[in-house]
């Protein structure tokens, strides 16, 4: 059986389902990492742990090392890297087709049909607030489901790539949901009822005041 690399290792453990797979030629490239927050005399082994490059390294990306110091600042290094690479031409393409295959989940609203979802960041900062979902139809934001997805840095997914995605493939925009819930009593919409109601009362102080001046 063909060994796992780190990086499918880590796409594999539950709720990383929202990433998609970063290009090694993208992570080497140290053009595409300027500011990036990783001290920099651990730059190089973090990249080779991300990467596979160096045998000593072969160990990590096992779930069971996720408290390794090392392991830690991999998948954050992972993180800021892919948040990165979904802006790029082959990221956007990635994104794009696992939302088409529904791999982020559907919307959550009953009015919108079960469309698809991709994940967004509400920063670009890490450790700021979590990711959560953007549905082009109704075009507002959710919590993920399953939880286990709910704890992802948002700066792993950044504020941008679902806008990026949607304006290269605008073909793919779905049409905006113009239906809005209403509610009713006994068939009456409640902002109905509600005139009505205030009809009636107008009516019968118009009535009181007939009769008062009689």
């Amino acid at each position: 059986m063909e060994e796992r690399s780190w990086i499918q290792e880590f796409l594999s453990i539950p709720g990383n389902e929202l990433f998609c797979e970063v290009d090694v030629e993208f992570i080497i490239d140290r053009f595409n990492l300027t500011g990036i927050n990783t001290s920099p005399e651990r730059m190089q082994d973090i990249i080779d742990v991300v990467t596979g490059y160096g045998n000593e390294f072969d160990s990590y990306g096992d779930p069971d090392m996720v408290d390794d110091p090392t392991e830690i600042m991999a998948r954050h290094f992972y993180g800021m890297v892919h948040a990165r690479f979904i802006l790029s031409t082959r990221g956007i393409q990635k994104m794009l087709a696992k939302y088409l295959n529904g791999e982020f989940g559907k919307c959550p609203r009953a009015l919108c049909r079960g469309q698809a979802v991709v994940p967004i960041g509400l920063h670009d900062i890490p450790h700021v607030s979590f990711v959560k979902l953007y549905c082009p139809k109704c075009e507002d934001i959710y919590h993920p489901f399953p939880l286990r997805q709910s704890s992802i840095d948002g700066a792993y997914f950044g504020t941008t790539a679902p806008a990026m995605m949607f304006q290269a493939y605008q073909k793919y925009i779905p049409r905006h949901s113009s239906e809005q819930f209403v509610l009713k009593v006994f068939g009456f919409k409640i902002h109905e009822h509600a005139e009505l109601a205030r009809w009636q009362q107008k009516k019968r102080a118009e009535l009181e005041q007939e009769r008062s001046g009689h």
